[in-house]
């Protein structure tokens, strides 16, 4: 991916299908004949079959995936069942006019795949941008703009991702996804994980009352199939998050709310024995992600309800970027942080994901090695907070048991064994420029990955982690219902103070980062919105933090790229 940028691509859908209809003219009629498609439900008046936008994502050199979901009727609404198979025809251009279509074709869907249609497109040329649409019974969907990934001898000068994770529509409005559908310098968005919360109405919300912005559909926990699908659907009529995903390519993993809270490989926090068998729950949840995401699971874009989604990206010769699942293959969390946090019986990735992200790390497949991290992995040692604080920030991050032991058993810190095998996989291999990026906790990180915490900074770093903040889910601030920059300021030094590895710790921001890599540095800068509950809130810049290349050090940049 070069540093090439094209004009902004105008989003809104009646200009988008009125553009389509002036610029297409005999071509866009070809196509549909070309597609055999007859007129049906969908052409009555007044229908909107395109309802849930379009989305691109898992760019290849040669490939990328395009999707959408179509309602043929009104009864076809999602997770119904209902509804005529149809095919859908779809369309890939160099021009947005479509006067250049390279590759179309027809996609069949159907009830049993939740009228979702998902195409691996193939034949493209790498570092290069297409736009997309599909087309069905005389209606045409809103235009998409993608990317294919460089070739892998390619020497892109610098590439930039928009980095976001824990997006609740419960709890706001998804600003943080209209500020990087503002920008034009992108050219992939990174999402590790959290794209949506399986809770009902009032179980999580806005703030310590739990206030609900916008309600969950359906109104309750999701369980079934169809309420996965649901749930999906709702997250993908909204429209800060269509206007993201028709700008760009995302690549995405997810963490442990597209199923259940603090789920494992073998149950969930909240799943209860009243909720039947946690292992087709999940089974159910896997499904409608590979319906509803542009996501290639199982090493392909067909349908196979499967469960593998750690896989790797290549960006030429400047990065590659492995992006893990730290869900469907660890053990259960302890309830203790005890001496059992170091078993080597235990794993957050499973020996296969493990062998996998080694061999990823050791083969120099790219400068920076860069690992889509779902939960930190950094060590973090909290010493003593007062004890009125313990139960907010445990809140927020799910670190701290009520002693306040040293050790975040929902993330590597409860799996320190795998841990150890990374970083010691890091050292004795010489591998340089290891880059972590990471969601989960509601909160803005720069750390540095000593090999030895309690000695650091006399010994050598593995590498970096940048943590983007949440979207809107709850951190500090929102959990005590304290104002910005208060209560929240002592924590962070506190923590600073306790881990000299750690720079930079903001428990009080919502927004988005933007990581820049150059063949000398890796730059993220973080972006704060205002308050979630204003869907028109300013977005700002907040920091910036780079590591030079080779150094595995982190210092604080003076303002953004």
């Amino acid at each position: 991916m070069t540093e090439d940028m094209p004009p902004s691509l105008p989003l809104a859908d009646a200009q988008l299908r009125r553009r389509a209809v002036l610029a297409t003219g005999t071509a866009g009629a070809a196509a549909l004949t070309v597609a055999g498609l007859p007129s049906g439900p969908a052409a009555a008046a007044g229908h909107r079959p395109f309802r849930h936008g379009i989305a691109s994502g898992d760019p290849l050199p040669h490939a990328v995936l395009i999707w959408t979901r179509v309602t043929p009727t009104a009864a076809s609404t999602p997770g119904s069942g209902k509804g005529p198979r149809v095919k859908v025809a779809w369309e890939v251009s160099t021009d947005r006019r479509f006067r250049h279509v390279v590759r179309r074709g027809t996609f069949s869907t159907g009830p049993s795949r939740d009228h979702t249609v998902k195409v691996d497109v193939t034949g493209l040329k790498p570092a290069t941008w297409y736009h997309y649409r599909f087309l069905l019974d005389g209606h045409t969907s809103r235009v998409g703009r993608t990317r294919t990934a460089p070739a892998v001898s390619a020497s892109p000068k610098h590439l930039r991702f928009g980095i976001v994770s824990c997006a609740n529509l419960q709890a706001g409005w998804f600003s943080a996804y209209r500020g990087l559908a503002d920008r034009d310098d992108l050219h992939a968005v990174i999402h590790l994980g959290d794209y949506f919360y399986e809770y009902g109405p009032g179980q999580y919300g806005y703030g310590n009352d739990d206030r609900d912005i916008r309600k969950h559909v359906p109104s309750h926990e999701v369980l079934s199939l169809a309420d996965y699908r649901q749930r999906h659907a709702q997250y993908k009529q909204d429209g800060d998050l269509q206007d993201l995903h028709a700008k760009y390519p995302w690549i995405i993993t997810w963490d442990d709310h597209e199923v259940a809270n603090d789920q494992w490989k073998a149950g969930a926090e909240n799943h209860t024995t009243g909720e039947g068998s946690f292992v087709r729950r999940r089974a159910r949840a896997h499904r409608a992600y590979d319906e509803w995401m542009p996501v290639r699971m199982n090493g392909t874009a067909a349908l196979r309800d499967g469960d593998r989604l750690f896989r790797r990206f290549r960006f030429g010769r400047l990065a590659e970027l492995s992006m893990l699942d730290l869900r469907t293959y660890r053990d259960e969390q302890l309830k203790v942080p005890d001496g059992h946090v170091s078993d080597p019986d235990r794993t957050i990735t499973g020996r296969q994901q493990m062998d996998w992200l080694k061999k990823g790390l050791r083969r120099g497949g790219g400068q920076w090695k860069v690992v889509g991290n779902p939960v930190m992995i950094a060590p973090v040692d909290f010493g003593a907070l007062p004890d009125g604080l313990v139960d907010p920030v445990d809140d927020v991050t799910g670190l701290l048991p009520r002693d306040g032991v040293a050790y975040n058993v929902d993330q590597w810190d409860g799996y320190t064994d795998d841990r150890r095998e990374v970083f010691a996989h890091i050292r004795d291999h010489q591998v340089t420029d290891a880059l972590f990026i990471t969601g989960d906790i509601h909160s803005g990180w720069a750390a540095e990955l000593p090999y030895d915490a309690s000695t650091y900074p006399l010994g050598d770093s593995a590498g970096v982690e940048f943590v983007c903040s949440s979207v809107t889910s709850n951190n500090l601030k929102d959990i005590t219902g304290t104002p910005p920059r208060t209560t929240s300021v002592a924590v962070e030094e506190l923590i600073k103070a306790n881990n000299r590895h750690i720079q930079y710790v903001d428990f009080d921001s919502h927004g988005f980062s933007v990581l820049d890599l150059t063949a000398t540095r890796a730059q993220m800068d973080w972006y704060v919105i205002g308050d979630r509950a204003d869907r028109d809130t300013p977005i700002t810049w907040s920091t910036s933090y780079a590591t030079k290349t080779g150094t595995g050090r982190i210092e604080k940049v003076a303002k953004p790229l």
